[in-house]
């Protein structure tokens, strides 16, 4: 709900519809699971932001929604494209992944989602996502590389693993081994900003 009212008040503020915003579209992993919003990793990349472009403002949309798949990825962009983001970081497709799901479905719902971003000439950076082995080693393989083959179908940049130097690592994440801890988070801004950086 917190989230919801803060995304109607960038809408009616005409200050900070001014600002460049940058749209984070993902699932738990980016909603910031069991923690406090400001430890979420949009939030730490927003204070990133800050401290990098003092004379251009940016703000991130927390776009995060617990559980979500790719098959409702298009439907939310829909809705944040009321914000006019210049920027998507497209962070889904890790709960398609430990479900199981075909990997032929995920793989047209995230060109849905990208084209329909670039039609409306939002810049797309798209979050590389890694599953452990629970499916077997030829759909780990082949989810792995659907990120890479995105990336050069629709020449967009690519965030090689979101949660680079923070996945398996205990002191990193909370206590479901799966989502990141503060600390990991903070990594994980850094891991964005980096790639980020260069469409900005």
């Amino acid at each position: 709900m917190t989230k919801f009212i803060s995304f109607l008040f960038l809408l009616i503020t005409p200050s900070l519809y001014a600002q460049e915003k940058i749209l984070i579209l993902g699932d738990s992993l980016t909603e910031g699971h069991n923690l406090n919003e400001e430890d979420s990793f949009p939030s730490q990349l927003q204070d990133i932001l800050n401290k990098e472009y003092r004379k251009k403002k940016f703000k991130v949309i927390n776009g995060g929604v617990s559980g979500s798949t790719t098959a409702s990825g298009l439907s939310r962009l829909k809705w944040f494209m009321k914000a006019k983001p210049k920027v998507m970081v497209l962070a889904l497709g890790a709960n398609d992944g430990l479900r199981g799901i075909k990997l032929e479905g995920s793989e047209k719902n995230l060109e849905k989602i990208i084209s329909t971003a670039q039609a409306n000439k939002i810049i797309v950076v798209i979050a590389g996502m890694r599953i452990p082995p629970n499916y077997g080693e030829n759909y780990t393989k082949k989810f792995q590389e659907l990120y890479i083959k995105l990336a050069k179908k629709f020449k967009i940049k690519r965030i090689p693993f979101l949660l680079k130097d923070v996945a398996g690592k205990k002191e990193l994440n909370l206590a479901d081994g799966i989502h990141p801890n503060k600390q990991g988070y903070t990594i994980v801004a850094k891991n964005v900003f980096t790639v980020l950086k260069e469409v900005l």
